[in-house]
């Protein structure tokens, strides 16, 4: 008898970082601290593709800065920078309103009712950035994510022909000196299917492996999408097409952000969008309750529906006048079934949905 690899019984609530959680970008202690006037860089980051086109190269506009931020430390001005230093740059990061206490408050709000408790319904957070690693996993907001997908950066880099070396040890002091993972808004997607088929949880699966809907850890409708804007559109797209939740924020003083997250609406990559305000009483705060817990009754009403099937009623006296009702006819198609979208493969990345 052929048994679910998983449950389904897991909530996903799944943020970008930059402008979404924090006011903007994640590199400005980082700048602070070695006194790097921040416009300048990234004037120049984004005239580098330009810059590299005129000489017949083409490089990535989403992550070129990496590669700019490496320049920096091997031309002195970002001396001795480390992942650890990295990770304590993280502590200075300040979040938006309400934040990190809004991540527990979700994860609390599975545990309230009495059937949510039954049907051990868990609620998890992850980060899927195009920033550092490093930087969010020193912050404030890491102790309660389940996964980190960001940018790495390899300080010590193996030498060539290592594997005949003896006694290669790795020195956590040196410079970061190599890109180790590069992130960049298709990427994303990556992530989003390793969540989806729980590869963060179980190694021996891949991200292109083909695993049957029903057998996924979190399927797309237990996802809960929370991003900034345009960048994020192939994952909107992604998560919207496959079931899942998707809300986009903007910053309260800016209306151009409002505008264009309502443009976003207005074309039907999101479904709803709100203010960067995580407090409990605010719009985006309460939708995002809202639909945490729309997720969980749906997950409820699933697992029931499963166990009435599956568990027969017990027999019992029939007494003389009383007609036995005839057996209910099984429908064929299946409760709930999951509809992908086939324009979700049409991104570059390859991986198997």
């Amino acid at each position: 008898m052929e048994t679910s690899l998983y449950t389904q019984n897991v909530v996903a609530c799944i943020w970008d970082f930059d402008k979404t959680l924090i006011p903007g970008f994640m590199q400005q202690p980082l700048f602070n601290r070695y006194g790097i006037d921040e416009k300048r860089f990234w004037e120049e980051v984004n005239a580098l593709p330009n810059s590299y086109a005129e000489r017949g190269l083409t490089v990535s506009p989403d992550t070129i800065y990496l590669n700019h931020l490496l320049s920096y430390v091997r031309g002195g001005a970002l001396k001795g920078l480390t992942n650890a230093v990295l990770e304590d740059l993280g502590k200075e990061l300040v979040f938006n309103l309400g934040l990190p206490k809004f991540f527990k408050s979700l994860q609390k709000l599975v545990t309230l009712k009495p059937e949510y408790k039954k049907h051990d319904i868990q609620l998890e957070h992850y980060v899927i950035s195009t920033g550092l690693a490093a930087m969010i996993r020193g912050s404030k907001i890491a102790p309660y994510v389940e996964d980190i997908y960001g940018c790495e950066f390899i300080e010590d880099p193996f030498p060539p022909h290592f594997l005949k070396q003896q006694d290669l040890g790795l020195h956590s002091d040196r410079e970061v000196s190599q890109i180790g993972v590069v992130v960049d808004n298709t990427i994303k997607t990556r992530y989003i299917f390793e969540i989806n088929k729980g590869c963060n949880k179980n190694p021996e699966i891949n991200v292109n492996s083909n695993i049957r809907h029903s057998d996924r850890r979190v399927p797309f409708r237990n996802m809960i999408y929370i991003a900034d804007g345009p960048s994020d559109i192939p994952v909107f797209s992604v998560v919207k097409n496959n079931g899942g939740k998707t809300f986009a924020v903007y910053d309260m003083d800016s209306q151009d952000e409002f505008a264009q997250n309502d443009r976003l609406l207005q074309n039907g990559r999101i479904h709803a969008y709100g203010p960067t305000n995580f407090e409990e009483t605010s719009n985006t705060g309460m939708w995002l309750k809202m639909h945490v817990c729309a997720i969980c009754d749906q997950i409820v009403e699933e697992r029931e529906i499963a166990l009435t099937r599956k568990v027969g009623k017990p027999p019992r006296h029939i007494h003389k006048d009383e007609k036995v009702p005839e057996a209910p006819q099984l429908q064929q198609e299946t409760l709930f079934e999951e509809k992908g979208d086939k324009r979700a493969r049409n991104f570059p990345i390859q991986f198997e949905q």
